[in-house]
């Protein structure tokens, strides 16, 4: 049983409602995360409280729990799991914006039901089906500065959860709950980078990881924007990336440039990196774009300044979402113009099990918890 001194802020003080939540006591590995009850929050004037209906998982909360955005880490984010569950180590710099404030509760992707407003104002929003913008541009979408839900304060993984009134979007489809929540952090992600890289109707894209939740997300997105898209994975999961939409695949252990050819493709989404990185910009064409909000599978790269240089390409890094990501993202919804690609989803008590076979990477799409 948790000590409200663990707890710290989170502890339920007497009298305060209670709610169910999985707290993330620090860097390391799965002992960090502890299923307990909490204070429930309580929304300020402009701030609404959501009841989480189900809450979608990434490797962005394995990474900010192993500290793995610590300048201290090089290696992938698997390599990191398994040294961090032998002899875990607190990270100063392991969160997005340098410290991480332990004891949190993580949990990224979020659909749920206003069920609280902090102002009258708001009151349309209350029973309303919404799902959270988890990048937050708190200067404004001229400044680069952001803040995530779950990496800079408390996230989905619990009954409710506090963010401002501006992050909430009312959706209407008939997906369920679960499918909803594979939604913001892949797809918001993958959106993202196709919008920053301007990749529009016959452009040929080329996706690392296509079988994981952004790369699956960024399949189905650039198809939609008219690209013609190229998936990288494995042999096992070549027909299920092509069922999201990708025009051609390439094993992940292929030469690219002796699939693909020197100067095969516009533009280049990775979010893997590794020893895989040079490859993917021998490939681009002269002026090309190489893309990236991630990597998984390191994130110390070779770079050939001669390629970068003589090739006049541009690498774009990610991680603020541009003003028009996350409505764009709602109306594709709306119009029946993307699908869910939702793998299995777990109980939130279950985060463990659920985080351990995430990590086994066999699954296409995105895994789901669903709070009590």
């Amino acid at each position: 049983m948790t000590n409200a001194k663990a707890l710290g802020r989170l502890a339920p003080v007497d009298g305060q409602p209670t709610m169910k939540a999985v707290v993330t006591m620090g860097n390391g590995g799965y002992d960090q995360l502890v299923y307990c009850d909490v204070a429930r929050p309580k929304p300020g004037p402009t701030e609404v409280l959501v009841k989480v209906r189900a809450a979608g998982m990434n490797n962005t909360e394995i990474n900010t729990r192993l500290g793995w955005y610590s300048s201290s880490v090089k290696k992938g984010t698997e390599q990191t799991a398994e040294a961090e569950q032998i002899a875990p180590t607190q990270k100063a710099d392991g969160g997005w914006n340098a410290a991480t404030p332990f004891p949190f509760i993580q949990g990224t992707d979020c659909c749920g039901i206003v069920a609280e407003v902090g102002d009258a104002s708001h009151r349309p929003l209350l029973g309303n089906r919404v799902l959270i913008r988890a990048c937050m541009r708190p200067e404004g979408f001229s400044s680069p500065e952001n803040i995530w839900m779950a990496s800079d304060f408390d996230g989905a993984f619990a009954q409710f959860v506090k963010v401002p009134s501006t992050e909430v979007f009312p959706v209407t489809c008939d997906w369920s709950d679960a499918e909803l929540a594979t939604i913001p952090c892949a797809y918001g992600t993958a959106e993202n980078m196709l919008q920053r890289a301007g990749v529009r109707q016959g452009m040929r894209v080329l996706v690392a990881g296509a079988s994981g939740g952004v790369g699956s997300a960024a399949v189905q997105l650039a198809k939609r924007r008219g690209a013609h898209v190229i998936g990288i994975t494995t042999p096992s999961k070549m027909a299920d990336v092509r069922a999201v939409g990708a025009d051609e695949v390439v094993d992940r252990g292929a030469d690219l440039s002796e699939v693909l050819g020197k100067d095969a493709v516009d533009v280049v989404v990775d979010n893997v990196a590794g020893a895989g990185f040079g490859a993917m910009l021998n490939v681009l064409r002269r002026g090309g774009k190489y893309v990236s909000s991630g990597a998984i599978a390191g994130p110390l790269v070779e770079l050939d300044m001669r390629v970068f240089y003589l090739k006049d390409l541009t690498l774009i890094g990610c991680t603020g979402w541009d003003e028009p990501v996350f409505p764009n993202l709602i109306s594709y919804i709306e119009r029946g113009e993307i699908r869910p690609l939702l793998a299995r989803t777990y109980p939130l008590d279950q985060i463990v099990p659920a985080q351990q076979e995430f990590l086994k990477k066999t699954h296409v799409g995105n895994f789901v918890l669903i709070p009590p």
